[in-house]
């Protein structure tokens, strides 16, 4: 009875049929949602985190040089700027993974 209910438990938890090798063990494609899901939820937070950090430096200096809020406009479109291009690259980098994987078969 045990053996039937944990057999039970492994095939609904087990990745899809097509995601499997020929061996009937989990392929390549059973972690990639996984990692897309991972990178979608890691990217707006570059974007924010450069703003962030630009505008702060920004507003440090505006203070300290008396000169608000010019520096930290600038500093924070050039955060923005940074984390546009954090983003395309790593979101290049994952798609030359997933194509140079389908051109070797």
């Amino acid at each position: 009875m045990r053996e039937a209910a944990a057999g039970r438990w492994r095939a609904e938890v087990s990745p899809e049929p097509e995601q499997r090798d020929a061996a009937g063990k989990p392929g390549e494609g059973a972690g990639r949602q996984t990692r897309q899901y991972a990178m979608a939820m890691e990217l707006p937070f570059l974007i924010v985190g450069g703003v962030l950090a630009g505008g702060l430096a920004g507003w440090l200096l505006d203070r300290w040089l008396h000169t608000a809020p010019w520096l930290m406009l600038a500093l924070g479109s050039l955060g923005f700027i940074g984390g546009l291009r954090d983003v395309l690259r790593r979101a290049g980098a994952d798609d030359d993974k997933g194509s140079g994987s389908q051109e070797k078969k």
